[in-house]
């Protein structure tokens, strides 16, 4: 833990209501300050742009803090959930401090980063898949304590990519024997006409998505020996009725583009020792006009059924670039707008006119 003195001042500025409050925290010396501060200090400037009505000084191992005492306080909480990150033996970026700074805004202080920054599920090649957000490591929780997860949220928020590293992980653990990756082949608003080739060489632009998961994870030149062996299975939908999938791994991706009866013909084919992860969008269905979404639909009711989870993610999810979150609450906000103007009376409208034809 990180050693923190009591409050060595406390003032009142001219012209500020709220003191102005300075502590010092002392960093146990067995700590990088380069790996908590960062190669020319970049970490300590992306603490300082996050708290931008802070004073922050490094000095040795310690770090003096002078600001509002509520910033001042989160600023010590953040430099104690690093170095807890730091003696795990992983080292910190400047993101995965963005990420910590907004788990604790977003919780009022009941998240623990570190424990969401040092949560690996899997490791390939040197690579380290974990969750990034509070949200996701919910969402990996509750895939390992339900049978039938439904991870709905909008895009790049991590529910297909940790739903395949999770069960890659049952499959190396031998919880599971095979792994099914399926999703419904239905174009997203474009026709795509006339597809040369064998009946997988048709389906395989559907599919591409979960073919990236997995060579993200699995070594490339195992996977058609892995596919060949019937211990992974990519295919669409539609394939999936009449089967019963026992010792399975199985995700259903892009959900929000089933109908009511394909979603349940999907969930009863659950069998034994199986697991389900039924990933969506519910704002980005592509089903044809009147369809109703079996995604939306389901909701409504397995919720409150014992062993059935549902995990919501918001653009604060978001892994993909930054505007991708601010293009998804954009997105929002217009949506909401529509739907007020919708119903919104119209000027004149309801009352009686009185003007003569």
């Amino acid at each position: 833990m990180v050693a923190m003195s009591e409050n060595i001042s406390e003032r009142e500025p001219s012209g500020q209501p709220v003191p102005v409050t300075e502590h010092r925290i002392v960093v146990p010396v067995a700590v990088s300050m380069v790996g908590l501060l960062g190669t020319a200090d970049e970490f300590l400037r992306a603490i300082e742009a996050a708290f931008g009505g802070t004073t922050i000084h490094a000095r040795g191992n310690e770090i003096t803090v002078v600001g509002d005492s509520g910033e001042v306080a989160l600023v010590e909480r953040l430099i104690d959930e690093l170095v807890i990150v730091l003696r795990t033996g992983q080292p910190l970026t400047t993101e995965a401090i963005e990420r910590a700074v907004s788990m604790l805004r977003s919780t009022g202080w009941s998240a623990a980063p570190a424990d969401v920054l040092t949560f690996n599920i899997l490791s390939n090649r040197g690579r380290t898949i974990r969750p990034k957000t509070l949200n996701q490591k919910r969402y990996v929780d509750a895939i390992d304590a339900h049978t039938v997860i439904f991870g709905i949220g909008p895009a790049g928020t991590g529910k297909t990519y940790l739903a395949v590293a999770k069960a890659i992980q049952s499959l190396q653990a031998k919880k599971v024997t095979r792994i099914i990756l399926t999703r419904p082949a239905v174009e997203a608003g474009e026709r795509l006409g006339f597809l040369p080739g064998t009946l997988y060489d048709k389906i395989d632009p559907y599919l591409r998505p979960l073919y990236d998961a997995l060579h993200d994870m699995v070594d490339p030149e195992t996977i058609p020996r892995l596919m060949a062996a019937g211990t992974i299975e990519v295919a669409p939908l539609a394939y999936m009725r009449g089967r019963t999938l026992n010792d399975a791994f199985i995700i259903l991706d892009e959900a929000q583009n089933t109908t009511a009866e394909q979603m349940k013909m999907f969930l009863t084919r659950l069998g034994f020792n199986s697991k389900m992860v039924v990933t969506g969008d519910v704002t980005q269905t592509d089903l044809p006009g009147g369809t109703s979404s079996g995604l939306i639909q389901v909701q409504s009711i397995l919720t409150g059924i014992d062993d059935v989870a549902f995990l919501r993610l918001t653009s604060a999810d978001v892994v993909r670039h930054r505007l991708v979150s601010e293009i998804v609450d954009a997105y929002h906000r217009h949506d909401s707008a529509q739907a007020v103007a919708a119903v919104a009376p119209r000027p004149g409208g309801g009352g009686r006119s009185t003007s003569r034809r």
